[in-house]
């Protein structure tokens, strides 16, 4: 999987990533601590507006800034949008407000909504062979993983010697780093797409999916992941702390589960796209994830099991349901990159970032709400459900495809 790293380019780009990625890992405790500090028992209320926050400036940002800066050279984008996100993150630690906070966290959010797809874009320019470009999305799902795990014990470490408001420059340096990694990567000849109305611009990459089954399956298939996604990250503290009175140590352990489940199969994810197509691999994932929700509520919803016995089973579905998403997210991109052009790619990726997180729009105030409303059980119940029509989407879709292929040939 390495030998992707002695493309000198794909190297920088990569290196840019993950100093970006523990620079906003080190900027959401940060920004935590803050909320606390403004807020004190409101915070968990700053935090989620916060969150809410971003989940717009993802859907909203990405489509139009696209199509904004469709003429503009990819490299120039990039850094950019690495200096907007370094200069808000300067300027958090003097907040005083909450709805400061919400303002700043908007810019810097579309920041991240400008430079995501567009880095993700690029890749696929920079490593044109498929073998090659799925190590590297293994490397990245590795990536995001690990930050999970590292950046709060980076942290951690940094808070024994500084202030919270220090880590904000950390932050800073992330996306300093990252600008300096990608103004010295040589960026692949990448022609400019041909000049269009702007209407037209922020609506091709939408008409892309409508137009192409594989694309209308990873709809689906994102909607799937966003169920369990959102009940892992909403109410993994709520299920251990709450309803199964365990330690803090508990609810990173079964996060850590399930992030453990991602990271096996970003590993091994390559050889076995080399045996078969990402159709079998993401439908079997996708199959995965509503089966192991509903396995999840039944043991949430069990009286007869204890505790105890109710900490095992979780923990392994947990893990499993790391695996599953990781099945899906992975090779993504690879649908991505097969249904697109150099012309229209960075409209399809910016496209497929903010459909995805409309998903989680839906689903994480849904596992919030509904959790508290109506208990985990039951949420995870309604969950599972939402990503059977997820499921039977992405079914439907690649019929489609499939026949189309068979027409075609």
């Amino acid at each position: 999987m390495l030998t992707v790293l002695k493309n000198p380019s794909y190297a920088r780009l990569f290196s840019a990533q993950i100093v970006a990625l523990l620079g906003t890992g080190l900027l959401t405790i940060a920004l935590g601590l803050l909320a606390f500090e403004i807020a004190g028992g409101d915070a968990g209320l700053v935090m989620g507006v916060a969150m809410t926050v971003k989940m717009v400036a993802y859907v909203a940002v990405a489509p139009v800034v696209n199509a904004w800066l469709s003429s503009v050279p990819r490299k120039r984008v990039l850094i950019g949008a690495d200096i907007v996100r370094a200069l808000i993150a300067l300027g958090l630690p003097f907040v005083t407000e909450a709805w400061q906070i919400y303002v700043l966290i908007f810019v810097l959010q579309s920041a991240s909504a400008t430079f995501t797809p567009a880095f993700q874009a690029v890749i696929p320019s920079v490593l044109p062979d498929e073998a090659e470009y799925t190590r590297a999305l293994s490397l990245s799902r590795l990536a995001y993983d690990l930050e999970s795990l590292v950046s709060p014990m980076l942290a951690a470490i940094l808070l024994t010697v500084i202030s919270y408001h220090n880590l904000f420059m950390g932050t800073v340096f992330g996306f300093i780093g990252s600008a300096i990694l990608v103004l010295l990567t040589r960026f692949p000849a990448i022609a400019a797409p041909a000049a269009s109305r702007f209407l037209e611009r922020l609506t091709s990459g939408v008409r892309a999916f409508w137009q192409a089954p594989e694309l209308r399956a990873l709809m689906g298939l994102n909607l799937v992941a966003a169920t369990t996604t959102a009940m892992v990250i909403v109410n993994t503290v709520v299920l251990v702390k709450g309803d199964l009175a365990r330690t803090q140590s508990d609810v990173a352990l079964l996060l850590g589960a399930y992030g453990a489940g991602s990271m096996l199969i970003a590993l091994l994810i390559p050889r076995l796209l080399d045996r078969i197509s990402d159709k079998p691999a993401m439908l079997a994932g996708a199959v995965a994830l509503p089966v192991l929700l509903l396995i999840a509520a039944g043991v949430m919803g069990a009286d007869a099991l204890s505790q105890d016995a109710q900490w095992w089973v979780l923990l392994v579905l947990w893990l499993l349901t790391g695996a599953a998403t990781s099945l899906i997210l992975t090779p993504s991109s690879r649908l991505l990159r097969r249904n697109s052009t150099e012309e229209n790619r960075p409209a399809v990726f910016a496209a497929q970032f903010s459909l995805s997180h409309a998903c989680y729009l839906i689903t994480y105030p849904l596992a919030g709400v509904v959790g508290a409303a109506l208990g985990l059980a039951n949420v995870a119940l309604i969950l599972a459900l939402i990503g059977v029509v997820g499921v039977l989407v992405a079914f439907v879709a690649w019929k489609d495809y499939q026949m189309m292929s068979r027409t075609s040939s």
